[in-house]
């Protein structure tokens, strides 16, 4: 992200920088190809008018608020978020906690304090489908009758679809998940307009890995994640290098059928990742997760499965 981009989190003033700034709004978990056409939208209408453009959005996810948990299985956490907003050339993000205060706001009352007075919104773009206030009833063609009379301009943009004719569907985040709970990287990638990825803190393992002669960063993924476990061939992104890697996602059958976890291999790698961020990129699925029955069992597989990472990464555009 560039310097001068503005993140706020429930801003009370229009945050320093976005003063009549064009808004893209909604919750937008994954940033799939339907949103970006927004933000895109966002974009050219902020630069017809002069402006500067935004991404507003909500934490925690509605699901999980509402179900008191969370439940909701996480796309794009705010970090990604954040990079996708900057990458097409949004100027900030704005996110609003969602709360009781939030949740119980009528949709006027969510265009006239939100957009009017905390954040003195000059536009706002939203999705055909987007919905907003207590009970869902602001739609959007009651935000363009709120613009008109408070003042703001209100772009809708339409529905964006993959395929054509009969076998045309809509994009969302919903199909992208069951994609990626059924290890489907390709489809979700078309629907994402990118590749999946995720990222966290590398943390302590158990160091088996190390011993085994295969050492592993390890990143523990959110409960709710619900990526098929597997093998997969990825690339890690570690303080902007970025690293050819084979990992594995899931319990670990063969040795303790713990908690989920992802453990990286990064290939032709040494040094120590403890307590530095990665993202982790999925490029292609290898295989599932399976019991051997020994341990040198499953280091052979293991060498297996480098090799076909590096032959997968070596074609990968």
């Amino acid at each position: 992200m560039t310097s001068g981009f503005v993140l706020a989190t429930d801003p009370v003033t229009p945050p320093r920088g976005l003063e009549r700034a064009v808004y893209a709004i909604g919750n937008f978990d994954g940033l799939h190809i339907g949103h970006q056409a927004v933000l895109e939208r966002t974009r050219r209408l902020a630069k017809s008018l002069g402006a500067l453009s935004a991404l507003l959005t909500f934490e925690p996810h509605p699901a999980d608020y509402f179900a008191e948990r969370p439940v909701a299985f996480r796309l794009t956490p705010v970090d990604i978020k954040a990079a996708v907003a900057a990458a097409v050339g949004l100027s900030g993000v704005v996110v609003l906690t969602f709360d009781s205060s939030l949740a119980g706001m009528t949709a006027e009352e969510f265009v006239r304090t939100i957009l009017v007075e905390r954040l003195g919104a000059g536009a706002v773009v939203v999705g055909w489908d987007f919905h907003f206030g207590k009970g869902r009833t602001g739609t959007p063609t009651f935000l363009a009758d709120a613009g008109r009379r408070y003042g703001f301009t209100v772009d809708i943009v339409t529905k964006v679809e993959l395929g054509e004719g009969e076998t045309a569907r809509i994009v969302s985040s919903t199909a992208i998940r069951r994609a990626l709970e059924r290890g489907d990287l390709a489809d979700a990638a078309r629907g994402l307009g990118r590749r999946y990825a995720v990222s966290g803190p590398v943390i302590p393992g158990q160091r088996l890995g190390r011993t085994l002669g295969v050492p592993t960063a390890n990143i523990a993924l959110e409960p709710t994640n619900r990526l098929a476990h597997g093998v997969y061939a990825v690339r890690a992104i570690v303080d902007g290098e970025d690293h050819p890697a084979v990992a594995s996602f899931g319990v670990r059958p063969t040795v303790d059928n713990g908690p989920p976890l992802l453990e990286v291999h990064l290939l032709d790698f040494t040094g120590d990742l403890y307590g530095r961020d990665m993202t982790v990129e999925f490029v292609e699925r290898i295989r599932e997760e399976r019991k051997f029955d020994s341990l040198a069992l499953l280091v052979e597989e293991m060498k297996r499965d480098m090799s076909r990472a590096r032959a997968i990464l070596a074609n990968a555009s």
